[in-house]
């Protein structure tokens, strides 16, 4: 967009790089061109200014088809200006000298023209097709049938336009006749959606199965294992309680025979002892046959005073002297005189 400074009757014009400005002064072109800056009255002075870039517009509009069916064509035209002095000639693209705002009229009316001439068009090559087939083929063809119209018409040619491209973005029909078309589409699509449901359940049942089957399967082989393992240890218990039995029994019976040699060892040890004390008891009396009853006192006086406990001190009084010889005196006459009568005897 061109900027225009204002000085005292004077202005300053500095124009754009997309923008071509044509000066008029008195009638005659002063300045024309792309990045135009010059000085200029405000008072005697035109000025329009043109843009040279791609200008898109979009057109949306209805159409009735063969059949009576209502559409909606949506359109975008891309179109430049060819030639920017034509276009000021035959389009009111002015600005304003004194304040520099530009006027959208020029804009305006190539909307109408663009547009006026696409859905002329169009709606003549929808009025020839039914429904169905402006619904299938409608945008491919009406696209080229506004290609083709636009690139050749006369007077888009002698304004100065120049059509790039023409883009049918949809053709589609009234709401409820959507949706009425739809509707086998959408049931059709349903029921794959429904068969790819039942399909996948009854991949999950029969895989279910499949699982139960092995996990059926896995633990009767687990149970059939556990049988003849208990079997096993059943029969390694019987077994190992049978040797324990069979080794206790020899134990047994080795103790036994041992307490029976030893038994006998003892009886045996007792036997000898006793016939040893016998013949020492007997050797003893044949030797004590012999002995007088003096002798025979003396050795159990010897024998009780081995017997006897230890004595540290023995305390003798008069008494006891009295009485032991007096003991001693008696048994000695006793000895004597029955000592003769044996013998006389």
């Amino acid at each position: 967009m061109a900027t225009i400074k204002r000085y005292p009757w004077l202005r300053h014009f500095l124009g754009s790089p997309t923008g071509a400005v044509i000066h008029l002064k008195a009638g005659r072109v002063a300045h024309r061109g792309i990045g135009q800056a010059f000085w200029f009255r405000p008072g005697t002075s035109v000025l329009s200014e043109v843009p040279v870039d791609d200008q898109e517009l979009p057109v949306l509009f209805h159409a009735t088809t063969r059949d009576h069916q209502d559409v909606t064509v949506q359109v975008n035209v891309t179109y430049r200006f060819a030639d920017p002095a034509v276009v000021a000639q035959r389009l009111d693209f002015g600005i304003d000298p004194d304040t520099g705002a530009a006027t959208t009229t020029g804009r305006d009316q190539v909307a109408t023209i663009i547009g006026q001439l696409a859905q002329s068009h169009a709606i003549d090559h929808l009025a020839a097709v039914p429904l169905t087939t402006a619904l299938e083929q409608g945008v491919s063809q009406v696209r080229a049938q506004l290609v083709e119209a636009l690139g050749t018409d006369a007077r888009l040619a002698s304004t100065g336009i120049e059509v790039l491209g023409v883009h049918v973005l949809a053709v589609r029909p009234d709401g409820d006749v959507e949706r009425a078309l739809q509707t086998p589409l959408r049931e059709h699509v349903q029921a794959e959606a429904d068969r790819s449901t039942y399909e996948r359940r009854a991949l999950a049942v029969e895989r279910e199965r499949t699982i139960s089957e092995n996990e059926l399967a896995s633990q009767i082989e687990l149970a059939t294992r556990r049988e003849q393992l208990v079997a096993q240890e059943g029969a390694n218990a019987r077994r190992e309680a049978e040797e324990t039995a069979a080794a206790a029994l020899v134990e047994a019976r080795a103790a036994a025979e041992r307490r029976d040699l030893t038994s006998r060892a003892q009886a045996e040890e007792i036997r000898r002892l006793g016939e040893a004390n016998n013949a020492k008891f007997r050797t003893v009396m044949d030797v004590y046959e012999g002995m007088d009853r003096s002798t025979i006192l003396a050795v159990a006086m010897r024998d009780l005073a081995g017997a006897l406990p230890k004595i540290g001190s023995l305390t003798i009084t008069p008494d006891l002297l009295s009485g032991a010889l007096a003991a001693l005196t008696g048994a000695g006459v006793a000895n004597g005189s029955a000592a003769p009568s044996q013998r006389g005897a």
